[in-house]
């Protein structure tokens, strides 16, 4: 959690009832939120000062990580000052009126989709992608057909007058969407809080880079929560690898290991320091 941010506005993708809308109600209940179409959107929205904040989910326990958010982050010339980790409790929406047994087709996000595939699978439902779950809702709200429904939340369908003809219908219970919080300028917490250090950097093209930069974590001591890769090039042959540890920067042994990553890397960039949210734990 990050107690200190106290935005007057917070950026999202998608519509109201989103559940990026969700969790900007859960973490900065008194801030007004920013609808957004795309998620560059939400990032010029920060940028260009149109929202203090943004709430970009970046990974989800059963869909994986939130594609192209990645490539995103380094060009934003945006900083991670904190993170959240949302619930994500499906319900099964429809136009008041319709039956379980009537449903013929299914809208929602491809993720909230493939987290609800067994669901979809048991009562032969036809799963139609759409751009968001909340715009799903929407649509379904608009069109009021009896054979429709969307997959989206408590708060869609309070915001759209739908009924949860089924709830928790995600295939695992327990399923959770992390968030970033994005800001900018950097606010980095004091070195005696447990902190995250998000990274991003490309290794030199010499035999054993990576293991050798990696390395500098293991001698020091230093965890690493995660790491990705994604090629950057037409030919497939430049990749640069997105880093969590635990630490802070001004850390002994964080600043030896960034140090030794810096010798055998050709790029590397702090996207951000920040509070460990207590779902780590």
């Amino acid at each position: 959690m990050t107690p200190k941010l106290a935005p007057k506005t917070v950026a999202f993708q998608g519509v109201p009832g989103a559940y990026s809308n969700l969790a900007c109600r859960e973490v900065f209940p008194e801030a007004d939120t920013v609808p957004c179409q795309t998620f560059t959107d939400a990032f010029e929205a920060v940028r260009s000062g149109a929202a203090d904040l943004g709430m970009i989910p970046i990974e989800n326990t059963l869909g994986g990580r939130v594609a192209g958010i990645h490539s995103l982050l380094p060009e934003s010339g945006l900083f991670i000052v904190g993170e959240h980790y949302q619930k994500v409790e499906h319900m099964l929406l429809a136009p008041k009126g319709a039956t379980l047994e009537g449903l013929k087709r299914v809208y929602s996000h491809e993720q909230a989709l493939a987290q609800c595939k067994d669901i979809t699978a048991n009562l032969g439902l036809q799963a139609i992608s759409h751009a968001d779950t909340a715009g799903a809702a929407q649509e379904i709200a608009e069109r009021g057909d009896p054979e429709e429904a969307a997959i989206a939340s408590s708060l869609a369908a309070e915001i759209y007058g739908l009924e949860p003809i089924r709830s928790r219908i995600e295939d695992k219970i327990g399923n959770t969407t992390r968030f970033v919080i994005m800001a900018r300028q950097r606010m980095d917490p004091s070195p005696t809080d447990q902190s995250i250090t998000s990274l991003l950097f490309q290794v030199r093209s010499v035999p054993a880079a990576l293991y050798k930069a990696l390395g500098g974590f293991a001698t020091n001591g230093v965890n690493v929560v995660k790491l990705e890769s994604y090629i950057t090039d037409m030919s497939f042959t430049v990749a640069q690898f997105y880093v969590e540890i635990e630490g802070h920067p001004a850390h002994r042994d964080v600043d030896r290991a960034l140090e030794e990553v810096r010798f055998f890397t050709t790029h590397l960039k702090e996207l951000g320091v920040y509070p460990a949210h207590p779902f780590r734990n």
